[in-house]
């Protein structure tokens, strides 16, 4: 396909999820389906299309004058993909399967590329309800990280310890050339191209399937070793889902101690099993939802971690079509979960153990507010400085997280190059 093509391609899948609603990898695919003359370079050019309009959705709409699928498209070739107007109508000149030709008015938008008296929330591409909390977290640089969400993220894999060394695997990718990060000892990363460049297929990788390594986000990464889980320990992970974290902590624990996988949504839990034979995991299990499973852990625990269910604000760079569907409703229907999964948590931590909340979210309400209101209705439980620990291991001169009061941090784009996570570590005190 040539490019005028691709781009009318990515329009019409954008009007398919615009109008029909649907995921956008779900529209990707039946795409690609319906049109089996499309190559997989075709196929990951309109994709990385699809997905760099939404990511700047509403900057490219005021720069537009239009919120149509087309208007979305066509800025995102001029403004991102470096394609003016009279490169545009040359391309659309040239390919009879291209869009219409460009309007007048569509030409004179292209060339004005104009922001002027765009609001924060229209220049750092966020929800206008969502502007106040970010100007609340990130005061002067609150610009500066919500265009951080709007980039195309890398991708990012953790070195499995079980199995190699970061050096074997980073041998193994060479052809890919895999980079090293500043935080994440076992992470290798592959950056974000432009245009139309592909990441590549590191989950068809030999290396992969014989568990060399599992594809996770350096900030991911980052808070599963803040958890700092000890060989010998006890460990619940209460909201386990896939299993990434558990994963992580298993390796950190040279496969010694115990750690229990367990969610409230059985089906999120089926993807385990399997990573936990490929990696190579023997001190892992899982407890699947039911009445009494997990009542002889009860006050055992050396660490129970709630990977709480949250709005995803942290993963804005991965899923662009989230942030615009994103509630109010949907927010305080999140913060009632975490209420709950931490409510429930805290009985199986032992007098002197730890609780530790994550979520991937940058919001205050799931974060620093949902802390001090458990705190305030749990007096046997009190914050540990994250701060401090931080400084402990990765020293002063590495990214520094945000941090109001060093008792949490909340990873960024912006500030860690990571995706956004919020952690932070409770003492149960001791009886």
């Amino acid at each position: 396909m040539k490019l005028g093509g691709r781009i009318q391609a990515a329009i019409e899948v954008l009007t398919e999820v615009e109008e029909r609603k649907r995921p956008v990898g779900e529209a990707l695919k039946d795409w690609g389906r319906s049109h089996r003359f499309a190559g997989s370079g075709d196929r990951s050019a309109i994709g990385n299309i699809v997905y760099d309009a939404l990511r700047r959705r509403s900057s490219h709409a005021w720069k537009m004058e239009a919120e149509t699928p087309r208007a979305l498209v066509l800025g995102t070739m001029a403004f991102d993909w470096g394609e003016n107007a009279d490169k545009l109508m040359a391309t659309f000149a040239d390919d009879n399967h291209s869009p219409d030709a460009l309007s007048e008015a569509e030409i004179a938008a292209i060339n004005a590329a104009s922001m002027k008296d765009a609001p924060f929330w229209v220049k750092g591409d966020i929800p206008e309800w969502v502007a106040p909390a970010f100007l609340e977290s990130f005061e002067d640089d609150a610009l500066l990280e919500a265009k951080a969400f709007a980039q195309r993220p890398p991708v990012d894999i953790r070195v499995n310890s079980l199995k190699g060394s970061i050096e074997k695997v980073e041998k193994e990718l060479s052809r890919f050339n895999p980079q090293r990060v500043k935080l994440a000892q076992d992470c290798l990363r592959f950056p974000a191209g432009r245009g139309a460049s592909r990441q590549p297929n590191i989950q068809g990788d030999p290396a992969f399937r014989k568990g060399l390594y599992e594809i996770q986000d350096q900030g991911s990464q980052v808070v599963s070793r803040l958890i700092f889980p000890q060989k010998g320990e006890q460990i619940l992970d209460f909201c386990a889902g896939g299993g990434g974290k558990t994963l992580a902590m298993a390796a950190q624990m040279e496969n010694k101690g115990q750690i229990y996988a367990y969610d409230a949504d059985a089906s999120r839990l089926a993807p385990i099993v399997d990573r936990l034979t490929r990696a190579g995991v023997r001190n892992a299990q899982t407890r699947t939802p039911n009445d009494g499973a997990l009542n002889d852990l009860i006050g055992r625990m050396d660490r129970v971690i709630v990977d709480a269910p949250c709005t995803g604000t942290g993963t804005w760079r991965r899923r662009p079509e989230t942030k615009w569907k994103l509630t109010e409703d949907q927010l305080a229907k999140r913060v009632e979960e975490q209420q709950l999964a931490l409510a429930q948590a805290r009985e199986f931590v032992r007098p002197g153990g730890y609780l530790v909340y994550i979520t991937c979210s940058v919001l205050p309400e799931e974060n620093e507010e949902q802390i001090y209101r458990f705190i305030e209705n749990n007096p046997d439980y009190e914050l540990v400085s994250a701060g401090e620990v931080w400084q402990d291991m990765y020293g002063f001169d590495s990214p520094k997280p945000w941090s109001s009061d060093m008792m949490s941090v909340t990873l960024t784009p912006g500030s860690t190059d990571t995706d956004g996570f919020f952690f932070c570590v409770l003492e149960r005190r001791p009886e």
